[in-house]
C-alpha cells in the first residue's frame, strides 16, 4: 500500500501540470490530448515490438532502398491511406467513430467525428485523416518491406496501380466533360485559338 501512496503522491504534480497544459492548449475546445497521447503510445509500442521482432529474427535492414521501390511504396501509401480514410467501402471501419456528412469528392465521403474529446474522438480523427493515416500505412509498408519485401512490393504495386487508375479516370472524365478545353471554348491543343 505504501508504494501505491508514493506513486500517487509523485503523480499529483505531473497530473496537475498535464491539466494546465491541456487547458492552455485547448482554450475550452474539446481536444482529445490524452487519447492522442494514447494513440502515439500504441504506435510507438507497435513499432517497438516490430523492430524487436525484426532484430530477434536476425533480419538485416536494407542499407539502401532502390528508388523504384521507394516510389512504389510512397504511391501505395498515399492510395491506401486515402482508401482507409475516405473511401465509401471502408466506411464500416470508421462508422463507430464518425457520422456521414455527404460526399467530398469523386468516390469519397465526408465524415465528422461523433464524439468530441476522448478516445473515440482521437480514433475518429485518425481514421478520417489521410495525412494521419499515411504515417501508420507507411510504417506498415516499411516493416513489411523489411520482413517480406516481395509480398510488400506486390501490395504496394496494387495500391499504386489503383492510384494510377484514379488519375486516368479523372483525365477520362475531364475529356468526356470538355474539361480539357481552354476558357474561350477552343480546344486545348490550339495555343492561339487559330487553326494551324
Amino acid at each position: 500500500m505504501a508504494i501505491t501512496d508514493e506513486v500517487q503522491r509523485l503523480g499529483r504534480p505531473v497530473r496537475r501540470w498535464a491539466r494546465t497544459q491541456q487547458e492552455e492548449y485547448t482554450q475550452g475546445e474539446a481536444r482529445p490530448l490524452a487519447a492522442d497521447l494514447g494513440a502515439m503510445s500504441v504506435y510507438l509500442g507497435l513499432v517497438g515490438a516490430a523492430a524487436t521482432a525484426i532484430r530477434v529474427s536476425g533480419r538485416e535492414l536494407p542499407s539502401r532502398i532502390p528508388l523504384g521501390d521507394a516510389v512504389l511504396l510512397t504511391v501505395g501509401t498515399f492510395r491506401l491511406a486515402r482508401r482507409i480514410a475516405k473511401d465509401p467501402v471502408t466506411a464500416p471501419v470508421r462508422a463507430p467513430f464518425v457520422s456521414y456528412q455527404g460526399t467530398s469528392g469523386e468516390a469519397e465521403v465526408a465524415e465528422e467525428v461523433r464524439e468530441h474529446g476522448g478516445a473515440k474522438h482521437a480514433v475518429g480523427e485518425l481514421l478520417t485523416c489521410p495525412f494521419c493515416m499515411a504515417q501508420w500505412v507507411g510504417t506498415g509498408f516499411v516493416l513489411g518491406y523489411v520482413t517480406a519485401p516481395r509480398a510488400t512490393r506486390l501490395a504496394a504495386l496494387t495500391m499504386t496501380m489503383v492510384a494510377g487508375s484514379d488519375v486516368l479516370q479523372f483525365v477520362y472524365d475531364a475529356i468526356q466533360n470538355g474539361g480539357l478545353q481552354s476558357d474561350g471554348g477552343e480546344e486545348a491543343g490550339s495555343l492561339t485559338g487559330q487553326e494551324v
